[in-house]
């Protein structure tokens, strides 16, 4: 980087803050751009060029890394080449990493004379509630005249997935395909429609802990190795993950789940809900709330342990009667989901209850450690949808070598639904509507973290487009881009929402 290049990129907002005082001090009209400028491209430069016109100083601030939400493709190129690369260009004078999601606070700070966008920004955007409008208050409110410049549009997006596509050549062709009969603005509306409708989630809470330890070595007194403990966190799981997840989406979510009546944990899974969702929670009898402890190795992030603190046992009067006067007006609702982790909270009784009054439903019935197979599809004899990891269909129909799509023929065969998925994680998802063709989706996650939590997600975001009979296609690529979210990070860190999700969309069919 030439020493000029670096003059131009300050350490910080408030440094850059004190730049622009300079200038004004020298009687400079401030003009402020913002975005993310991964490739900067002649549609940027003339932005620029139009944008200094309003003015004889132009800042341009930068979306840092970690607020980049178009995917975790994106941004290609980190936030220190974004800088260079700007800072480069002569028509710019200084430059900055913004430090927040949007920039309403760098505006309050910088207080630039003009704050310019470029003419796209002139239609709806799928932020502009979130982003784009709190950002021209704020202009507003410091002074800032607003303008938009109206010249020649590229998308960085369309020209980073031309040129520098993370995918391979199988997957781009199958997003070529898509591009031609699929719109971003179709999805968008599916995704629009979904929040009005009424969810009601079933299934167990479960709070995921993450222990972190470093390795000591071996003990001196016996063939184990010995760690220390460093620190922790805990995340919302199970049916509380699922109910995060669809509150991104639709405004009116309902939780029936169950919690222990020792270790309750509920302030802990009180504050970790999402704002709309209405929980309703039922008491396990000498049971502690779901716990699963995962002990990590600190430095590679490597999984070592894991331990369940849970009673499995089936809910017992009086909870099961509660569980089935929770569940008295489940017709109320657009979409059921249930999120069967076969810890004993779903019986016959509570089954029987859902099958047969709920409108659309959707089942995952999860297998893990816990329920060592005994928590089958079969146990429900009816579904509109049902969501199940390749491993769960292999224990429903006993067969390992089976191709899949057998294995779905075959487990058709035992419930009354007429539509599956299976998720295959690396090789995407398999869908089938019983008598007609097969359909594959690529996954989409470029990095993997922790697989906890995926299946979660794609059943959340897949259900709410079933439920409007999206097309496979649609179904399968916005459900594999929820779950290549969601194993890019530790845990359940993160909820998914609508913007987010619609931006790593959009960002893939450009």
């Amino acid at each position: 980087m030439s020493e000029s290049t670096k003059r131009k990129i300050a350490g910080n907002i408030e440094a850059l803050a004190g730049m622009v005082r300079d200038l004004r001090t020298e009687g400079k009209r401030v003009v402020m751009c913002h975005g993310v400028f991964d490739l900067v491209h002649i549609g940027h430069i003339r932005h620029f060029e139009e944008a200094r016109k309003q003015g004889n100083a132009l800042i341009v601030t930068l979306t840092p890394d970690r607020y980049v939400n178009k995917g975790v493709h994106r941004p290609v190129f980190p936030q220190e080449l974004r800088a260079e690369a700007v800072a480069a260009l002569d028509v710019v004078d200084y430059v900055g990493v913004n430090e927040w999601p949007t920039a309403v606070e760098t505006l309050r700070q910088v207080r630039p004379d003009v704050y310019c966008k470029g003419g796209e920004y002139k239609t709806a955007q799928v932020d502009a509630k979130s982003n784009l409008e709190p950002e021209l208050v704020t202009a507003e409110e410091v002074g800032a005249e607003v303008c938009f410049t109206d010249d020649l549009v590229f998308s960085s997006s369309r020209l980073l997935n031309e040129h520098f596509t993370q995918f391979t050549p199988e997957t781009e062709a199958w997003l070529e395909a898509f591009r031609a009969e699929h719109s971003e603005e179709g999805i968008l509306e599916y995704l629009e429609v979904a929040r009005r409708k009424k969810v009601l989630v079933v299934g167990e809470a479960i709070v995921d802990e993450y222990v972190y330890c470093s390795a000591l070595g071996k003990s001196t007194k016996d063939p184990v190795l010995a760690f220390q403990q460093r620190d922790s966190e805990a995340f919302p799981g199970g049916s509380l993950a699922v109910a995060n997840h669809i509150a991104g989406f639709c405004d009116d979510v309902t939780l029936v789940t169950t919690l222990g009546d020792h270790d309750r944990k509920e302030e802990f899974v009180r504050d970790s809900l999402v704002q709309n969702v209405d929980p309703v929670f039922l008491t396990k009898s000498d049971s502690p709330t779901i716990t699963k402890t995962r002990f990590l190795d600190r430095y590679t992030q490597t999984k070592l342990l894991e331990i369940y603190s849970m009673n499995d046992a089936t809910l017992a009067a009086p909870n099961d009667q509660a569980l089935l006067d929770a569940l008295g007006k489940v017709d109320d609702y657009d979409i059921v989901i249930v999120a069967d982790y076969g810890h004993g909270m779903l019986g016959p009784s509570a089954i029987e209850k859902i099958c047969s009054t709920s409108g659309f439903l959707a089942v995952n019935t999860q297998s893990n450690a816990g329920n060592r197979g005994f928590n089958t599809i079969s146990r429900y004899k009816r579904a509109d949808y049902v969501c199940l990891a390749t491993h769960e269909i292999a224990i429903e129909t006993r067969l390992r070598e089976a191709p899949t799509e057998d294995l779905l023929i075959e487990v058709s065969n035992r419930i009354d639904c007429d539509r599956f998925t299976v998720t295959r994680g690396r090789e995407g998802s398999l869908h089938h509507t019983r008598g007609e063709q097969f359909v594959r989706v690529p996954a989409f996650a470029s990095q993997v973290v922790d697989r906890v939590g995926a299946g979660d997600a794609f059943l959340a975001v897949s259900t709410i487009l079933l439920e409007q009979s999206a097309p496979w296609e649609v179904v399968g690529l916005v459900g594999n881009v929820a779950g290549a979210r969601v194993v890019s990070e530790l845990g359940n860190r993160h909820s998914l929402d609508r913007v987010s999700t619609s931006k790593h969309v959009i960002s893939l069919l450009k």
